[in-house]
């Protein structure tokens, strides 16, 4: 299955990319301080506190599901944020290619990567995860990065990242929950001005129907992350071999 709605970045505007855009400028203007403040040891409030201890939690997952020894073994972090995941992943030996659309956070990623990382490598990019300028990687991992798409377009991202992976997909969704479902609905009653790009909740059960078009894919493990006001879902895609 081809992606049919993430072309290039300068393609033709379609929800994929009208809502990449957004979250471009949310990213670096609105958030950028509370990012910076979140994926860091600053002190921020209770709330913010649970969902940094969820977002510890999601990573750790995921990175638990990659080969242990990742030496010679190349990994995209598509939509890095600020590098934690990617810098954790080149301590273990990988060779990193970490991107997001928020240029301004990649800065901060490139800024907070330590001096020494043994083995592993990191180029950070600015730009679409969906580039296949990219080039192809064993194990692809999307954490957070698609919770603002439609099912639709979150697994037509996900078929366009399978043109590059040859070994696993790594991604979250945000589970359809009853108080995600109600946070989503009354977001709408926000004026657009007033609105972060909002996280869509999906159907567990349609998420699946919808993967189970890429048949170059098998669904592997999934876990669900509940901490405070955070709540994601990591699932696992195995390519068939």
């Amino acid at each position: 299955m081809m992606a049919t709605r993430a072309p290039n970045r300068n393609g033709p505007e379609t929800p994929y990319t009208a809502r990449r855009e957004a979250l471009a400028t949310y990213f670096d203007s609105t958030a950028k301080k509370a990012w910076i403040d979140l994926t860091s040891d600053a002190k921020v409030s209770g709330i913010r506190a649970t969902v940094r201890a969820g977002r510890d939690e999601m990573r750790g997952t995921l990175l638990n599901w990659l080969p242990r020894d990742l030496r010679r073994i190349s990994v995209l972090d598509a939509g890095c944020g600020t590098g934690a995941l990617a810098v954790a992943a080149a301590y273990r030996g990988a060779e990193v290619t970490g991107v997001d659309v928020a240029g301004g956070l990649v800065e901060v990623a490139r800024e907070r990567t330590p001096g020494f990382i043994g083995h592993g490598r990191i180029h950070w990019r600015s730009g679409d995860m969906l580039d296949p300028a990219l080039g192809s990687f064993e194990h692809v991992v999307a954490m957070d990065s698609l919770i603002h798409y439609s099912p639709a377009d979150l697994v037509d991202a996900v078929a366009e990242l399978g043109q590059r992976a040859t070994r696993s997909i790594l991604f979250t969704f945000a589970p359809h929950t009853r108080l995600l479902g109600a946070m989503h609905t009354a977001g709408k009653f926000f004026p657009k001005s007033d609105r972060s790009p909002a996280i869509v909740p999906v159907s567990e059960t349609e998420l699946r129907a919808r993967l189970g078009a890429l048949s170059d894919w098998k669904i592997g493990r999934t876990h669900r992350v509940s901490s405070g006001f955070y709540t994601s879902q990591a699932l696992e895609l195995m390519k068939r071999g």
